[in-house]
């Protein structure tokens, strides 16, 4: 486990209780008494890694501090199909309650994870590694980046903020690789990576003339070969060995 149930965490676990709950469960209160008590267990249903686990505690908490939950394996496991990853005890009302918010939670970043190993398993043997990008569901981006390095991914950057990724609109905007590069340093902290997408080889050469961080060969509108990923691949090792902004 790397990540920290954050206040920001906790908002959305309680919303998301709030959105599947709401004024209250019509079924389960008007068939469960309240002294009823039990235990379910979350079980795989297929293999896969696991996630999410480290969510649990926090979702049955916010409906009955009552409940015991118990992890059996933990976040970044791999798991066969039938496999108890972790069981929760407690008030039968509290547990049913919670229970599609710690699947749904559970379902969404073991998948990720899973997706993930399958794309790091099957470039193990190379020199490379498996990146995330911003393309994640609203409000989600911090969990499902976390299930990505539990599928053994790496974090690209986490947002606009932490790490500047220079595009064609922005080259466009300045009138050149070299000038989009410059006008970011200007702006950006001065540890603040400084990345670039190009659409050739022409364009890697001119964001390592122009300092970049790394030359990012899957730019819009991009015109590269298969054999054009070598000296890419090359080009960047050349930026890695220089210095960083």
């Amino acid at each position: 486990m790397d990540i920290l149930v954050s206040p920001q965490i906790e908002r959305l676990i309680r919303d998301s209780l709030d959105e599947d709950i709401g004024a209250g469960d019509l079924a389960t209160m008007a068939t469960i008494s309240a002294e009823c008590q039990g235990k379910g267990l979350f079980r795989a249903k297929k293999d896969g890694v696991v996630a999410g686990l480290v969510l649990l505690d926090r979702i049955f908490y916010f409906i009955d501090p009552k409940v015991e939950v118990r992890l059996l394996t933990k976040d970044g496991s791999q798991v066969k199909n039938g496999k108890v990853v972790a069981e929760a005890e407690g008030p039968v009302r509290a547990l049913l309650l919670a229970e599609r918010t710690a699947l749904n939670f559970l379902q969404r970043l073991s998948g990720t994870a899973t997706l993930t190993r399958k794309y790091v398993d099957a470039v193990k043997d190379l020199s490379c590694k498996v990146l995330d990008t911003r393309k994640t569901t609203p409000g989600l981006r911090t969990l499902e980046k976390y299930a990505v390095r539990m599928g053994g991914g790496t974090n690209h950057r986490i947002g606009l903020y932490d790490a500047a990724l220079v595009k064609d609109n922005h080259i466009e905007a300045t009138g050149s690789i070299a000038e989009a590069v410059k006008a970011v340093r200007r702006h950006a902290p001065f540890m603040a990576k400084v990345e670039v997408e190009a659409g050739n080889l022409k364009q890697v050469q001119e964001a390592i003339d122009a300092g970049a961080w790394c030359a990012d060969p899957f730019g819009a509108g991009g015109r590269f070969q298969y054999e054009d990923y070598d000296e890419c691949a090359f080009l960047n090792r050349i930026i890695d060995k220089g210095p960083r902004g």
